[in-house]
């Protein structure tokens, strides 16, 4: 089954130690990375916290665009160059914020909008140095 991104999904990137720890579902999305299947996602905040994880939010949204509507492949294709053009601070989530489908000039584009999230045990985040050694072990785990 194919996965639907919307507003309010949460991707993943495959770490099995989260997905057991927090006994989420989750379905593969794009290469590496899971989609949190609803209602998980809406509550997988206050699970996190309850289990003595942090989920942080990180302010700066991305955003990625492209011509046409909002169909599931477009999206789709939008969140994959997000993800492919992840920052160097190896976060391990993101949210879709929002897809807006405008025109300009009775052309249809569409804006998918995204923040990258780090979900990890303790309420403290993680250094640089400790997401790295958690992306390059999940890496290994995953070969």
């Amino acid at each position: 089954m194919e996965s639907h991104i919307q507003v309010g999904s949460i991707l993943i990137d495959d770490r099995p130690m989260i997905a057991r720890a927090l006994a989420m579902k989750t379905e593969p999305c794009l290469g590496n990375w899971s989609l949190v299947l609803f209602p998980e996602a809406r509550v997988l905040d206050r699970k996190a916290r309850s289990a003595g994880w942090g989920f942080f939010f990180m302010a700066r949204e991305v955003k990625a665009g492209f011509l046409g509507g909002a169909t599931r492949q477009n999206i789709r294709k939008a969140v994959m160059r997000i993800v492919a053009r992840r920052p160097t601070w190896n976060f391990n989530c993101l949210e879709v914020t929002g897809i807006k489908t405008k025109r300009f000039a009775a052309i249809p584009y569409t804006v998918v909008s995204v923040h990258w999230r780090h979900l990890q045990p303790g309420l403290r985040l993680d250094t640089l140095q400790q997401r790295r050694t958690a992306q390059r072990d999940a890496e290994w785990a995953r070969s």
